[in-house]
C-alpha cells in the first residue's frame, strides 16, 4: 500500500512539475558589465531559452559600463542580436540616459535594439508585471 501511494505521489508531482515548465514565464536580464563574456553569457542563456519557450518572453536591459554591447563599432555578439531580434518574444533595450553620459546616439546601436528611458524603471516595471529577474553574468 505504502508503495502504491508512494509511486502515485511521484506521478502527480513529476505531471505538475511537466505542466509548470510548459506555463510561458518573462524574464527581464540585467546587464551592466563591459565584460564581453558576460556578453556572451547573455546572448547564449536568451538564445538558448527563446529557443526552447517560444511561447515566453525575454528582455535584455543594458546599461552602464555594458553600453558596447548594443553598439555597432564595439559589440561582439552584434550577429547574435540582429538575429534574436527577429524572435517575437526577445528584445533588446538600452538605457537612454546610460547613452546620454556615453555620448551615443539610436543611430550607433546594433539593428534591433530598441532603447528605453531608464534601465532601472524598466527592470522594476517588469518585475512589478510578474517579470522573472536575472542579474546576468558569467
Amino acid at each position: 500500500m505504502k508503495k502504491s501511494i508512494l509511486s502515485l505521489l511521484l506521478a502527480v508531482l513529476a505531471t505538475a512539475s511537466a505542466l509548470s515548465q510548459e506555463k510561458p514565464v518573462k524574464i527581464v536580464f540585467d546587464i551592466t558589465s563591459k565584460d564581453t563574456l558576460d556578453h556572451q553569457t547573455v546572448m547564449r542563456h536568451v538564445s538558448l531559452m527563446a529557443k526552447a519557450y517560444p511561447e515566453s518572453q525575454f528582455e535584455v536591459v543594458v546599461y552602464g559600463g555594458a553600453l558596447p554591447m548594443f553598439l555597432k563599432d564595439k559589440s561582439t555578439v552584434s550577429k547574435s542580436i540582429e538575429e534574436l531580434s527577429i524572435n517575437k518574444n526577445v528584445s533588446f533595450k538600452a538605457c537612454e540616459g546610460t547613452m546620454k553620459r556615453f555620448n551615443a546616439d539610436k543611430s550607433m546601436l546594433v539593428p534591433g535594439v530598441g532603447t528605453v528611458p531608464d534601465a532601472i524603471i524598466e527592470i522594476v516595471t517588469k518585475q512589478g508585471e510578474g517579470w522573472g529577474y536575472i542579474k546576468e553574468s558569467h
